[in-house]
């Protein structure tokens, strides 16, 4: 095996690590913003549904003009 063949499979070895670090990150912090009822599952799980039906481009053009006014 070549020694970029190695490099290229340690990146990837490193970004699943990465991958799993923010998933479960993000999924404590949802679990504490539901155990302190600031929301619940099934409004989380509406608005996930909601927001992926909307472009990434269209989203990020709300969010710019949500914090301009």
């Amino acid at each position: 095996m070549q020694l970029n063949t190695v490099n290229v499979i340690g990146q990837i070895a490193d970004l699943k690590d990465t991958d799993y670090k923010n998933t479960l990150a993000i999924t404590v912090l949802i679990e504490l913003l539901i155990e302190k009822k600031l929301f619940t599952r099934e409004e989380f799980a509406h608005k996930a549904r909601e927001l992926d039906t909307i472009p990434l481009s269209q989203l990020v053009s709300n969010r710019r003009l949500e914090l301009l006014s």
